[in-house]
């Protein structure tokens, strides 16, 4: 359907060659691990893990009138926005729900939006409802991008140890290019959900893979693993990070996602802007974000009720999964406000079954 069906294929060809297993995941082809989900928990937690985001949506605006454009019609304020910097910003609809969460860095001549392949066709379609007079045209830039994500506590050290003392040049939230052994490639730094630093890697396939290759046999005294996406789904459940399509969609807006410091108060209007800020002054959030802690295991159906203990529904869930950190079976949930304590205890219910719930504050503890 989108263009980056031959890079994913390439990249898949390539983990393969290195003896690795490729699975199916809902009809997609993803490598589930690379090596015990164990030690890419740790890795994630204690040293430096490599992901290839694959489901990355990568879209290119051109024209003069592309960041005065994104500053108009999504939450976040782009006026002062120069080269080789970052930001990430949401498209919401009228009523103030998602349309994508998108990371835009400036190329100067032109603007990437990454975002979630889930919801590409809809930002695209959004993108065009609206442009009317400017100058901005958009294209789908998928087959000229890979990401590759460097994430965790030693990212920092590690990415100095592969390119050199250049990292410490890079602010946070900008880019810049780089030639590592004739590999090029761009190099953002950004700051995760934990406040830490991370990197992303964006470059061409060819480059990609030397890049892999190069990594992967300099990989020094660090905690390195490569991340496959059973790990990294446990990791942003442990994390409370929400992604599209589970929480990311047109069911919820950014104040229900703690995702509200994505929203410039000052910059004005915006598409939603009237209906979240009523939202936010009048205090009229009905629901948030939380944890769940599940008694034993679930499976999760569109039959699935979070109920409290008169059967009234509480919530939706949005994800669950077996914690490979915390030994148990975790989920996420919005959860209705009266419920917004450690002291809730509300019941999934599916079919005959009952389970209990305990509402849990992000990120998860053990």
């Amino acid at each position: 359907m989108f263009e980056n069906t031959m890079i994913q294929n390439e990249l898949l060809t390539y983990f393969e060659s290195r003896g690795f297993n490729v699975d199916r995941n809902n009809g997609a082809a993803v490598i589930k691990s690379f090596s015990k989900p164990e030690d890419e928990i740790f890795s994630l937690y204690n040293g430096v893990g490599l992901r290839h985001i694959h489901n990355a949506s990568i879209i290119e605006l051109r024209g003069n009138d592309s960041a005065d454009f994104l500053h108009r019609i999504t939450t976040n304020g782009l006026k002062d926005f120069s080269k080789e910097q970052i930001r990430k910003t949401i498209f919401t609809t009228e009523k103030g729900r998602f349309i994508d969460v998108v990371t835009v860095l400036n190329f100067e001549s032109h603007l990437i939006l990454v975002g979630d392949l889930s919801n590409k066709v809809k930002v695209m379609s959004w993108i065009n409802r609206y442009v009317i007079s400017d100058d901005v045209k958009q294209n789908d830039a998928n087959h000229r991008f890979n990401i590759l994500e460097f994430s965790g506590p030693q990212a920092d050290s590690f990415m100095t140890w592969v390119c050199g003392s250049q990292i410490s040049d890079i602010p946070i939230d900008s880019f810049k290019v780089m030639n590592i052994e004739g590999i090029l490639f761009f190099l953002a730094k950004m700051k995760d959900e934990r406040g830490s630093k991370k990197f992303w890697v964006l470059t061409d396939t060819t480059h990609t893979i030397r890049l892999l290759n190069y990594v992967l046999d300099n990989t020094g005294p660090f905690d390195f693993n490569l991340i496959g996406e059973e790990a990294y789904n446990s990791f942003r459940i442990e994390q409370g990070i929400p992604v599209a399509p589970n929480e990311i969609n047109d069911l919820f807006n950014p104040h229900e996602l703690n995702l509200s410091g994505l929203i410039d108060t000052k910059k004005g209007c915006y598409i939603g802007q009237e209906v979240l800020a009523r939202l936010e002054t009048y205090d009229k959030v009905q629901k948030k974000l939380n944890g769940l802690t599940f008694e034993s295991e679930i499976q999760l159906s569109q039959e699935t009720e979070l109920v409290d203990e008169e059967n009234q529904n509480a919530g939706i869930i949005t994800s669950f999964v077996n914690s490979i950190k915390l030994k148990k079976q975790i989920g996420l949930a919005v959860v209705k406000r009266n419920y917004l304590n450690e002291n809730s205890l509300l019941y999934v219910v599916n079919g005959d079954k009952k389970i209990k719930a305990k509402v849990t504050e992000l990120p998860f503890k053990k």
